[in-house]
């Protein structure tokens, strides 16, 4: 059975790539060597996994890569830290959590 792999590599200027691959170590390293000049990364090395998940179903592994990089930048570090909490609150519509009052109520 194949194996596949979503991942999140953080850039040296703090933004994050969201990719996939069947083989995690060798996508590294093409990151890491800066193999295509055109990648998103070329310019953004150095670069650190900070996430990744194992799949053996490509069709979802290629679905959850989409998902995340729809995400935004705080419920992918949501994800990251593994903050299921956070990560449920920012799932969320805006109009079902609101803003964060920053008055308290007596």
């Amino acid at each position: 059975m194949k194996t596949y792999f979503v991942y999140i590599v953080k850039c040296n200027d703090d933004s994050y790539y969201t990719g996939f691959t069947n083989n995690l170590e060798r996508r590294m390293q093409e990151h890491s060597s800066g193999k295509k000049k055109d990648c998103y990364t070329f310019n953004k090395r150095p670069l650190q996994l900070v996430w990744f998940e194992t799949f053996n179903d490509v069709q979802n592994a290629i679905a959850i890569e989409k998902q995340i990089k729809g995400w935004s930048r705080r419920k992918k570090e949501a994800l990251i830290k593994q903050d299921w909490d956070r990560l449920i609150q920012y799932s969320k519509n805006y109009t079902q959590y609101g803003k964060e009052s920053s008055t308290s109520s007596d």
